[in-house]
C-alpha cells in the first residue's frame, strides 16, 4: 500500500482544494464566512433537480437528518459521501493498511488528497444507484424536450447530484479553513433545525395517516377542536416532545461533565490552565459514522431487492419488511418496535423477533460508538500522544511532573482511552433509546444528539476564538498559528 501511495503522490498532491489562509483570520471574518456558507447551503437545498419526477423515491428517507441533504434537490446526497469516505479511510488506517505520517507536511498532503479522492469516488458510487437504480425517475415533460429520450434526462440528473456532492465537499472545507467549526456539523445543525421547526409548526397533513396535521401544535389544536381521542391521536407526540426536551438537557449536562487536568506554564510564573477531558471526549460525530454505515448496508439491500434478489430481505419502498435487512434496520420511531400499536411497521413479526431487532440495534450502536470513537480520536489528533505534544509545544506542563512528552502521554493515558470508550458506549445507548421513544420532527435521536452537541461545542469554539482575539499568545496552545 505504501508503494501505491508513492505512485499516486502526483495525483493526490494536485487534488483541488480551498486555499488556506496565510495568517490569522479575524473572528468577524470567520463569522462572515460561516454565515455565507450557511446561506448558500439553504439556497442549494431549495433548488430542485432539473428533470426529476415528483414521484421519485428517496432511499435515504430515514437518514435525512444525519445526511444534511434535501430530497430531490441539488444537495440530495448531503454529507453522505464525505462521511462514507471518512469511514473507509478510518477502517483502512485502523487495520494498518495505510501508513501515512500526518505529523509532517508530505503526510498531511497525502492524507488530505486521499480523503478527497475517496470523496469523489463515493459521490459517484452513491449517486449511481440513486439515479439508475429505479428510485429516481425522469419527468415526462422534460423528457419530451429531448424527444422522449429519458436516458439523457437521467444523465443530467446524475450530473446535478454529483455537482451537489462536490459543492458540499468544498463548502465544508471553506468552513473548516476560513470559518468556525466544520461544515459537516453546520449542515447537520441546519437540517435538524429545519426538521424541528417543521415538526412543531407544520399545518400540512401530508404523510399523516389519520388526516391531522403533522406539526405538534397544529395537531394539538385539531385534536382538541374535533374532540378526538387524545391518547390515540396525540399520545406518541407527547412522548416525542418529552423525549426531545429530556434529551436536550441530558446532552448539555453530559457535555459539561469532564475531568480537568491542571496545567502550568513552564516559564511564566502564575500562568495556569486546565485541559478538559469530557465524558463525550470524541464528540457525538462518530455516531454519524455508525448510522451512515447502516444506511449504506440498507442501500445495498434495497438495490438487490429492487432487482428481484431477496436473499437479504424484501423491501416495501424504502422500508425493510423481512429477512436480514429487517433485523439490521435501525429503529427510527416507536412504531418500529411497539407491536401493540395499530400502525406497527413490523406487521407479521413475532414479539421475540422484535426483541432481537432491538438487541441488534443496541449492539451495533454501542459497539460501533465505542469503535468509531477510538478511530475518531486517533484520526483527529485527540489521542494521548498528540495532546501531549500539543501541551508540550504550548509551553505548558502538569505541575509536579517532569516536562516531557512521554511523561505527559503516560499521564493522559490514564483518562483519554477509558473516557473515549465510555463516552462512545453512552452516546450509542442514548441514541437508541431516543430513537425508540421518538423525537419531534422525525429528526431521530442521533440527529438531535448531534445537533445539541455540535451547538454546545460551537459555543465553546466561539468563546475560544474571542479569547484568542483578546490574548493572541493563546493561539499557540490551540494550534491556530
Amino acid at each position: 500500500m505504501g508503494e501505491l501511495l508513492d505512485r499516486m503522490e502526483p495525483l493526490l498532491s494536485r487534488m483541488p482544494a480551498v486555499k488556506p489562509p496565510e495568517g490569522h483570520v479575524h473572528f468577524k471574518n470567520k463569522l462572515m464566512w460561516t454565515a455565507a456558507v450557511l446561506l448558500l447551503y439553504f439556497i442549494l437545498t431549495n433548488i430542485p433537480v432539473f428533470g426529476l419526477a415528483s414521484n421519485s423515491v428517496d432511499i435515504f428517507e430515514y437518514y435525512r437528518a444525519l445526511l444534511a441533504g434535501a430530497q430531490g434537490t441539488i444537495l440530495h446526497l448531503g454529507i453522505g459521501p464525505i462521511v462514507t469516505a471518512s469511514i473507509v479511510l478510518q477502517l483502512l488506517r485502523g487495520a494498518d493498511l495505510i501508513k501515512i505520517n500526518t505529523s509532517d507536511q508530505r503526510g498531511q498532503v497525502l492524507y488530505m488528497g486521499l480523503q478527497k479522492l475517496l470523496i469523489f469516488v463515493m459521490i459517484f458510487i452513491e449517486a449511481l444507484p440513486n439515479v439508475f437504480g429505479g428510485w429516481m425517475t425522469a419527468d415526462a415533460g422534460v423528457a419530451a424536450i429531448f424527444g422522449g429520450n429519458t436516458a439523457i434526462v437521467m444523465i443530467l440528473i446524475f450530473l446535478q447530484i454529483c455537482l451537489g456532492g462536490v459543492l458540499v465537499m468544498f463548502m465544508d472545507e471553506v468552513v473548516s479553513k476560513w470559518g468556525i467549526g466544520s461544515g459537516v456539523g453546520l449542515f447537520i445543525v441546519a437540517g435538524v433545525a429545519q426538521g424541528l421547526v417543521n415538526g412543531l409548526f407544520n399545518w400540512s397533513a401530508s404523510g399523516s395517516v389519520d388526516g391531522f396535521a403533522t406539526g405538534f401544535f397544529p395537531r394539538l389544536f385539531q385534536v382538541i377542536a374535533e374532540g378526538a381521542n387524545f391518547i390515540d391521536y396525540f399520545g406518541l407526540q407527547i412522548l416525542a416532545l418529552i423525549t426531545t426536551i429530556v434529551l436536550f438537557f441530558v446532552i448539555v449536562f453530559v457535555e459539561s461533565t469532564r475531568i480537568e487536568i491542571p496545567l502550568a506554564h513552564a516559564n511564566v510564573r502564575g500562568a495556569r490552565s486546565r485541559f478538559p477531558v469530557k465524558l463525550v471526549y470524541a464528540s457525538v460525530l462518530p455516531m454519524i459514522l455508525v448510522r451512515v454505515l447502516q444506511a449504506n448496508v440498507q442501500m445495498i439491500g434495497m438495490i438487490l431487492s429492487n432487482f428481484g434478489i431477496n436473499i437479504l430481505g424484501e423491501f416495501n419502498g424504502t422500508t425493510p419488511v423481512s429477512g436480514l435487512m429487517w433485523y439490521l434496520a435501525p429503529i427510527n420511531q416507536p412504531q418500529d418496535w411497539m407491536w401493540w400499536l395499530s400502525n406497527f411497521t413490523g406487521a407479521g413479526h413475532a414479539v421475540w423477533e422484535v426483541l432481537i431487532r432491538i438487541g441488534i440495534d443496541c449492539l451495533v450502536m454501542i459497539l460501533g460508538g465505542a469503535l468509531f470513537a477510538i478511530f475518531w480520536v486517533k484520526t483527529a489528533g485527540l489521542d494521548s500522544k498528540h495532546v501531549a505534544r500539543q501541551i508540550q509545544n504550548s509551553g505548558m506542563q502538569i505541575p509536579g511532573y517532569r516536562r516531557s512528552p512521554a511523561v505527559l502521554e503516560r499521564y493522559l493515558d490514564r483518562y483519554i482511552p477509558r473516557v473515549t470508550v465510555i463516552g462512545g458506549v453512552f452516546i450509542g445507548l442514548l441514541s437508541v433509546v431516543a430513537n425508540m421513544l421518538g423525537i419531534i420532527g422525525f429528526v431521530g435521536g442521533t440527529g438531535l444528539l448531534l445537533t445539541v452537541s455540535i451547538i454546545y461545542r460551537l459555543y465553546e469554539q466561539i468563546a475560544n476564538e474571542q479569547m484568542m482575539e483578546m490574548y493572541p499568545f493563546m493561539r499557540g496552545f490551540f494550534n491556530k498559528e
